[in-house]
């Protein structure tokens, strides 16, 4: 099974979450259709809604809740990647101008605003308290996941665990929430209880997740990653790439890499990425993701043998082996 048939595995759901996203995003105020629709329909991957629909179809779930579900946590998602991209002064996102370089940094927080509170609309839609709590802690740790991010721009000392926790923040618990709300939609409905199971499967995937598109600022062109080669450094951010190739690099290596850091330097890039390559910093990074992705894999084992949970499966093979 290939990334292309698990899309086909939940096509109809995903025009489902598809027209909801259209409905909820209806609102009289014109500014915020237009870049409501622009943002969302720019070409993401739509993994975290994919793994709501997956999960809640392996739990053996046949109604349509999950659909709502999948549709609140794009919201979510969305409403972090407008305010993201004003924090981090970003002008391309997935091969195009950013909404907040097209209508100001004004414009772009205050609609992710509205996204963010559509999102609890649809939230609270869905009449369930065990929901509600998952997905208020998950806004809130993602908050606090891009507070920890800021504190460590431009720090060359961040450690490897540091980095670790920021990452679970801000991108891993988006994933875990997703596959705990489609756990608790499965148990609300008198199925078997895989919240657990389903939540650390999205930890797990969210986490090799991130670890790749770490690795892919250094390892792409941006008319492949569909933004620019060496964001993360331009910016000052410490990503795991970095953080081993100081640690495994001379001194020299290390102090190049410390300065452009503190400076957001990317005028050294090019030495840079020969540091990464040096010291195989790329095959360390993917290492740690596939590690990440095997335990997501071993997180299902106690769900039933389904279309759905090897959709599963394939999906955090994907996860590591993606190229953009």
């Amino acid at each position: 099974m290939s990334i292309e048939s698990v899309q086909t595995l939940i096509k109809d759901d995903f025009t489902a979450v598809n027209q909801k996203i259209l409905t909820a995003l209806e609102s009289d105020v014109v500014l915020i259709n237009e870049i409501g629709k622009y943002i969302v329909y720019s070409g993401g991957k739509r993994i975290r809604p994919m793994i709501a629909l997956l999960c809640a179809r392996a739990a053996g779930y046949e109604g349509d809740k999950h659909i709502t579900a999948a549709a609140l946590i794009e919201f979510i998602h969305t409403a972090t990647l407008l305010h993201d991209d004003v924090v981090d002064h970003s002008d391309m996102r997935r091969g195009k101008e950013t909404a907040n370089e097209i209508w100001g940094n004004e414009a772009a927080v205050l609609v992710g605003d509205f996204i963010y509170t559509r999102s609890f609309q649809m939230m609270a839609s869905l009449r369930s308290m065990p929901i509600m709590d998952i997905l208020s802690e998950a806004t809130n740790i993602i908050a606090e996941g891009e507070v920890m991010q800021l504190l460590n721009i431009g720090d060359p000392d961040t450690t490897e665990e540091n980095y670790m926790n920021v990452i679970y923040s801000k991108t891993a618990k988006l994933f875990e929430a997703s596959g705990g709300v489609a756990g608790v939609i499965a148990r609300e409905a008198g199925l078997p209880d895989y919240v657990d199971a389903l939540s650390k499967y999205g930890m797990y995937l969210g986490t090799a997740f991130q670890l790749i598109d770490d690795i892919l600022d250094y390892t792409t062109t941006s008319d492949v990653m569909g933004k620019n080669t060496g964001d993360d450094l331009a910016e000052g951010k410490p990503t795991l790439p970095l953080i081993y190739a100081m640690r495994a690099g001379t001194e020299a290596d290390a102090a190049l890499i410390h300065d452009a850091l503190v400076n957001a330097d990317i005028s050294k890039l090019d030495a840079i990425l020969e540091i990464i390559s040096r010291t195989k910093s790329i095959d360390y990074t993917h290492n740690v993701a596939k590690e990440q992705a095997k335990l997501a894999i071993e997180a299902l084992k106690t769900l039933p043998d389904s279309e759905h949970k090897k959709a599963l499966e394939i999906l955090a093979n994907y996860a590591v082996d993606r190229t953009f």
